[in-house]
């Protein structure tokens, strides 16, 4: 080979052993974290593969160790803040474990494309999966995962067959109906998410549920799909009926259309009706007025769930199935009101 073209050729490893004074052995070990390696040695090699812009060839790694350091991503609908953020969350974190992502975003998250799509990745050599699988029909869908492969669903299934992590959606419920009964109101309407969601449902039991506790009425939830148009048509029903004095909608962007509905309506917020959302998408605190509103933490969900599935990896397929629940929080802003 000419000078000039070595010049254009990629970096290899003798390149780097060459430039850092080592043994191509010893650069082999630095890049696969190999604990004996002197700290002093380990940094001369990282320097020199600073300098010379070297990169690991993936697949002869893959071919020695057995795994791709890649992992695969099934998801759908990231125009919606949850699944986005989720997505975020879980790249973030694997890419501070030092593994790559292979994403497949889905325009329909039935059973039989959830499979495909697992099995898709499955074939390109992923070492494990993290399913985004907050419907019902997605849930379904791992009950059959390839053997051997490692997963973990997001947000998904209550089968005992596969790792979750999840927010704890009905503890998050609770807290925006507590918070609403403890300022005085009789009683909280709600504004429901689409019935094929598990955080939908989550949020419906756990307003439902600490209404029962706390002998209130309970009254029929306004259905909704996660939109604001769907928000402001419950909000225009919901200013036409004079008992209404708080609503828990199960998201915040139906909250946005009920704060229209209100304000279209001559109805105060929160002097008249008290508002809450779910979510605390970064525009809640800019909403008029801010947005009380239940916080979920989509950077502890997404390091967990990289975390599940790396023990899967390193122990070669799960042993036991885990289950990790983060909690949400409340953000008290300025569209509640004490009515005491």
């Amino acid at each position: 080979m000419t000078a000039a073209a070595d010049r254009h050729r990629p970096p290899v490893m003798s390149d780097v052993a060459r430039a850092a004074g080592v043994s191509h052995q010893t650069v082999s070990r630095v890049l696969n974290d190999h604990p004996n390696v002197r700290g002093e040695t380990r940094a001369r090699v990282l320097d020199a593969i600073d300098r010379l812009g070297y990169r690991r060839n993936l697949v002869a790694r893959a071919l020695v160790t057995s795994r791709s350091r890649t992992l695969g991503v099934v998801s759908f609908d990231t125009t919606l803040y949850g699944p986005a953020s989720t997505m975020y969350g879980i790249e973030q974190a694997a890419r501070t474990a030092g593994y790559f992502v292979s994403i497949v975003s889905l325009k329909s998250i039935d059973a039989a494309s959830v499979r495909d799509a697992i099995g898709y990745l499955a074939e390109q050599g992923v070492d494990g999966v993290v399913v985004v699988a907050p419907q019902r029909s997605a849930a379904r869908a791992l009950e059959n995962l390839p053997p051997g492969l490692p997963a973990v669903a997001v947000e998904g299934s209550h089968s005992a067959d596969v790792s979750v992590v999840c927010i704890d959606q009905v503890e998050g419920a609770r807290l925006a109906t507590r918070h609403l009964l403890d300022l005085g109101h009789e009683t909280v309407w709600h504004v429901s998410g689409p019935s094929d969601w598990l955080e939908a449902e989550g949020r419906h039991e756990g307003w439902r549920g600490m209404l029962m506790e706390a002998g209130r009425p309970v009254p029929e939830p306004l259905p909704g799909d996660w939109s604001p148009r769907a928000g402001y048509e419950a909000g225009r029903r919901l200013a036409a009926m004079d008992d209404v004095t708080a609503v828990f909608l199960a998201n915040d962007q139906m909250a946005l259309g009920a704060l229209r509905a209100f304000t279209e309506a001559g109805v105060k917020v929160p002097e008249q009706i008290s508002v809450v959302g779910f979510d605390d998408i970064p525009e809640s605190e800019f909403f008029s007025p801010p947005l009380t509103t239940v916080r979920q933490d989509f950077d502890i969900v997404g390091r967990h769930s990289i975390e599940v599935l790396l023990r899967q990896i390193d122990a070669a397929g799960p042993d036991t199935y885990e289950r990790l629940v983060v909690r949400p929080r409340l953000v008290e802003r300025a569209s509640t009101w004490s009515v005491m």
